[in-house]
């Protein structure tokens, strides 16, 4: 089966926001989708393995940012590829109190949904969420999962939804010198890694990179 017709679908890259005992966490999502418009509900999948999950089921409140393709990708990395249990998350990301909810600044929009419903699977919470609040921020270009894979050069998150194991994914790519993240999986493409590289998305430097062989 090839994994890569998955991201055939339509995908966007969100935020998804929460207070953790009075301050604020989230992580990154992709599979969100509206149910109804009238009255308006959305439906958010959070991994169990995910501390938001948790947060959002203590708080029976979430939002959502809608993050643009100019968003820097730091943001995806911190609330991607580090836990909330022992990360404070937003310490270098902006945020601001929308109907009292933390939301991600500078983003196309965002949402502030209370839960009304939820659905477990083996791995995954499906949270019903009516939306209380919402705006449009900026009419900036929203992100696609696949702007985020193809122009970002990011990797999903081992918890979300589209993550493809990364065996099943180099047997799909043309062999080509590539040099991946230790923590976020971003994968730099190029004859040599430069010694004083910063990955774009988490900010480590190069001596967390190792070549895909």
């Amino acid at each position: 089966m090839d994994f890569n017709v998955f991201r055939k679908l339509s995908y966007g890259v969100y935020a998804v926001t929460v207070w953790d005992n009075g301050r604020p966490t989230g992580c990154i999502a992709n599979s969100i989708m509206q149910i109804t418009s009238s009255p308006a509900t959305v439906a958010i999948s959070i991994n169990h393995d995910n501390y938001t999950n948790g947060c959002i089921a203590e708080n029976g409140k979430f939002a959502v940012s809608v993050l643009a393709q100019d968003t820097d990708p730091s943001v995806i990395g911190a609330l991607g590829f580090f836990s909330g249990r022992d990360t404070n998350k937003f310490e270098k990301v902006a945020y601001e109190l929308k109907d009292y909810m933390p939301v991600v600044s500078g983003t196309c929009g965002y949402f502030v949904c209370n839960v009304i419903n939820k659905m477990e699977t083996d791995t995954h919470t499906v949270f019903l969420g009516e939306v209380v609040a919402g705006e449009v921020l900026s009419d900036g270009e929203p992100m696609t999962y696949a702007y985020y894979h193809n122009v970002v050069k990011g990797k999903s998150p081992k918890n979300a939804p589209t993550y493809i194991a990364e065996e099943t994914e180099k047997k799909q790519e043309v062999k080509k010198r590539k040099f991946k993240c230790e923590v976020c999986g971003y994968v730099y493409e190029g004859e040599e890694l430069p010694a004083d590289f910063r990955c774009p998305v988490c900010g480590v430097g190069a001596d967390k990179f190792t070549e895909i062989v």
